[in-house]
């Protein structure tokens, strides 16, 4: 609680008075003044990826200054996350991840940055994941879904693309709050893991919307419902979890900016604003909305917030369901 209270404090100072009188003396004084680099702690091609590249061509405009995007791919997004913790705090390295950033602390047992060695910048979107199965599966909605596991406890299986991904955990919630038991199958990287879906090897995957729009399309998958708190507008026949069969259920993956700690307030604020107009670009909208993705863009202490919540949450999913923790 005390580190969450000292990180709000950090920025609280984004709507002060403080921050103006800074602004117009402190170091921030002239940035950006030269190119700004994005670390993704993720392989190039996948949507933490597109997002970057997509947001880094418009930022380049909105702040004045060529905004590069610099893979750094490992160990589920620490090795790109301690890369910016450990970045000189002037705003010209920056960290775009997802909720990995929350859910690490609570699968290792050891990082190499701490939980104050970033500050939130924004949330750039959040997506929905879709529940999918494999035709072969005799269901056609949630309620079906959870009648026919609960009548084979045990017996099926889902896939994810790794132990502690946002899909592995978002299937444990849904299992609790469902009151089924299904065997997790975790696989190295989601591409693995429709591979398999679509053969009917693995007959169950809580998958990224976008990866599996087309095969649903298709009719080589079907689609139950999609874990977002409200129905996506990409598919809006596709009903959500909550009002399919389980009542609360929402899951939503995210985009969001970071800065290394001790960043200069108008340094995190030039960056915020430069962010928030590229995001609110017909551009870079335009591609989100193509990725079924929704804009966020919220303030440095909306994202805190949001930080705190999510990882109360995914802590307590990852001790139910006794993910093991990696040393």
């Amino acid at each position: 609680m005390l580190k969450f209270l000292l990180m709000l404090l950090v920025v609280s100072l984004w709507a002060g008075a403080a921050s103006a009188q800074i602004a117009s003396t402190g170091s921030g004084q002239g940035y950006p003044n030269r190119p700004i680099r994005i670390v993704v702690p993720y392989p190039p091609g996948g949507g933490t990826d597109v997002i970057a590249r997509t947001l880094a061509q418009k930022m380049t405009e909105t702040m004045g200054q060529q905004v590069l995007v610099d893979n750094r791919p490992g160990a589920n997004g620490i090795i790109g996350s301690d890369a910016v913790a450990k970045a000189a705090p002037d705003g010209y390295t920056v960290l775009i991840t997802l909720a990995t950033h929350v859910i690490n602390p609570a699968l290792y047992a050891k990082l190499p940055y701490g939980p104050d060695d970033h500050v939130p910048v924004t949330v750039l979107a959040e997506y929905p994941f879709v529940i999918t199965v494999h035709p072969s599966l005799p269901v056609k909605n949630v309620k079906e879904f959870v009648a026919f596991a609960k009548a084979r406890p045990g017996q099926l299986t889902f896939a994810s693309s790794g132990n502690g991904s946002g899909p592995h955990l978002g299937m444990e919630l849904f299992k609790s709050m469902a009151g089924i038991d299904v065997v997790h199958v975790p696989y190295k990287g989601a591409g693995q893991a429709m591979t398999d879906l679509l053969s009917g090897q693995v007959p169950i995957f809580l998958n990224n919307f976008l990866a599996g729009a087309q095969m649903i399309k298709a009719g080589r998958l079907r689609a139950l419902a999609v874990t977002s708190g409200k129905r996506s507008a990409a598919a809006p026949d596709i009903p959500t979890v909550a009002e399919a069969g389980v009542p609360g259920y929402a899951v939503t993956g995210w985009y969001g900016m970071m800065l290394p700690a001790a960043t200069p307030v108008p340094v995190l604020r030039a960056l915020h604003e430069g962010t928030v107009k590229a995001l609110r670009s017909k551009e870079v909208s335009g591609r989100l909305s193509n990725e079924a993705a929704e804009i966020i863009a919220n303030t440095p202490q909306e994202f805190a917030v949001f930080l705190k919540s999510e990882s109360e949450k995914w802590t307590g999913v990852i001790r139910k369901a006794k993910v093991r923790l990696a040393e």
